[in-house]
């Protein structure tokens, strides 16, 4: 309101201040979903700590920073965020229209609209599955106890329950879905289960998460109208396979989370859990290190942006730390895979599914390594579903995080404020000076 009194010309609606406070509203719009989010996934979390989570969250370096540039990402990440807090309150059409905003500001959210879409479909399969589970259980309870008050043995119910299923079977409007549930089971059988599961209720699901495909099918068309997925400069953002790119990633999440992935309790626990199954767990880091080596040694990409541009942080990172020397970026691996190992063993624990990993991690990786450039703002999205379904419990490793976080704010603050950057207008030479 302050503003529109103050304003009286559209050149003064565009000037670069007003323009910047877009970005902080839309960086408070965002905080309440994450705190919605919060609560959706963790009913159990007073809404006192679900306040103080959302602030320590919003507080995550990249994010607030660009709460004060006028820039996508703050927009991009409230959108993705809109869209997945609709998807679990199962408004999936508002959750879709959501998906569709987001990929206006960045096209690689289409990944995260597949994700969702995926996750949704998923959860909402088991609900079906798990009361059609519920019922066949209630009626076999009654059966077992109407034999046990009339004196028979067990061996009597194995054949009225499969006359019971196969009756259930031949009446298409009475139909009973069960499938057996492991709690301990693998990997792949938890997929064919849910294969299993989303099959036989296909049309149900896709009538239901319609306005997904058509968000995707829409994206597909644009792709093929525009001629690749990016609408600006697409000689400078070419599709690569940067596959070390999901390697950083993993070292800047676990960084960002460091009270919680870089403690000697945490290696203490990821040590006991690897010695449980020598064997198989030694071959899968062999197998880890020889894949990251030849990730680093041929799809480690040097974008031009960042060998020109002194601005960033990611210039001095590379320059000083992953190519200080010719080995240095060798030596990293072990740190990049304990980063990986602790991420997905404390992500895992946190979630019921192990699908639902392995679909963060496709995401992940459709997101990350087709981006040669090396640039911290691609990770935000995929750390804010890793910190919001990671479930940390103890305050004081949130008051650590918060407390990190506004040390790297501040300094980066005073760096932005009081350290600018000049355009050196030498002939030849094209570099920003301190």
């Amino acid at each position: 309101m302050w503003f529109t009194k103050v304003i009286q010309s559209f050149h003064q609606l565009c000037s670069t201040g007003f323009l910047r406070s877009t970005n902080a509203i839309i960086a408070v719009v965002c905080s309440v979903i994450v705190y919605d989010l919060l609560i959706s996934l963790r009913p159990s979390l007073s809404e006192k700590k679900a306040t103080f989570y959302a602030v320590l969250i919003a507080l995550y370096p990249l994010h607030w920073f660009f709460t004060f540039l006028y820039y996508t990402d703050v927009a991009s990440l409230t959108a993705v965020l809109a869209m997945y807090l609709a998807s679990l309150k199962k408004q999936f059409l508002i959750s879709a229209m959501f998906g569709a905003f987001a990929t206006l500001f960045r096209q690689t959210n289409v990944v995260w609209v597949a994700f969702v879409a995926a996750t949704a479909a998923i959860s909402y399969a088991e609900n079906l599955c798990g009361k059609d589970c519920a019922n066949l259980k209630y009626e076999k309870f009654k059966i077992v106890k109407k034999d046990v008050i009339s004196g028979k043995n067990n061996s009597a119910v194995n054949p009225t329950l499969r006359k019971r299923r196969t009756g259930a079977s031949k009446n298409s409007s009475q139909k009973v879905i069960h499938f057996h549930l492991l709690n301990d089971s693998g990997l792949v059988d938890e997929i064919v289960e849910l294969f299993i599961k989303l099959w036989r209720l296909k049309w149900k699901v896709l009538v239901t998460f319609f306005p997904y495909l058509l968000v995707l099918v829409a994206f597909g068309a644009l792709v093929v109208f525009n001629g690749g997925i990016v609408l600006g400069a697409k000689e400078a953002h070419v599709v690569s396979l940067h596959f070390a790119q999901l390697m950083y990633f993993g070292l800047a999440a676990a960084a960002a989370l460091a009270p919680v992935h870089f403690t000697l309790g945490q290696a203490s626990t990821l040590w006991q859990s690897l010695r449980r199954h020598k064997i198989g767990n030694s071959f899968g880091l062999l197998a880890s290190l020889f894949l990251c080596m030849i990730f680093v040694h041929f799809f480690s990409i040097a974008h031009p942006y960042l060998l020109a541009d002194n601005r960033h942080y990611t210039f001095y990172l590379w320059r000083k730390v992953i190519h200080a020397n010719r080995s240095m970026k060798y030596l990293l691996v072990p740190l990049y895979i304990y980063s990986w190992l602790s991420l997905i063993t404390a992500f895992g624990n946190a979630q019921k599914k192990k699908v639902w990993v392995l679909l963060f991690c496709a995401a992940s990786v459709a997101v990350l390594i087709p981006t040669p450039l090396i640039e911290f703002r691609y990770y935000t999205t995929p750390f804010y579903f890793l910190i919001l379904n990671s479930k940390i419990e103890q305050n004081m490793k949130w008051a650590i995080i918060g407390i990190l976080y506004a040390s790297v704010n501040v300094l980066t603050m005073l760096m932005f404020l009081y350290r600018p950057f000049q355009w050196d207008h030498q002939p030849g030479i094209q570099r920003f000076i301190w």
